[in-house]
């Protein structure tokens, strides 16, 4: 299959078109691949609109998984206030 990698997984390109949740990593990998391919002259428009809102939920997704890591990384002290972990 061209969307697995040689150890018979599959890869982001694989993960992102089944839904399936990809780490941070792979997330900001399929960035990169994505925006080489909107710098890409030759990429139709209806493409390159596609290829955005793919990006764009991309960011989201990492979005929203960095600022869940921050939240766990913040602490209650024991007068009530937040406090870097």
């Amino acid at each position: 299959m061209k969307n697995q990698e040689e150890n018979g997984k599959p890869n982001a390109d694989s993960k992102a078109e089944t839904g399936e949740e990809l780490t941070l990593e792979q997330a900001f990998e399929r960035l990169d691949k994505l925006v080489e391919r909107l710098e890409d002259r030759e990429v139709p428009l209806e493409e390159s609109f596609q290829i955005y809102k793919e990006g764009m939920e991309l960011l989201k997704q990492c979005s929203e998984k960095i600022d869940t890591v921050e939240k766990k990384m913040q602490q209650i002290s024991e007068n009530g206030e937040l406090r870097e972990f």
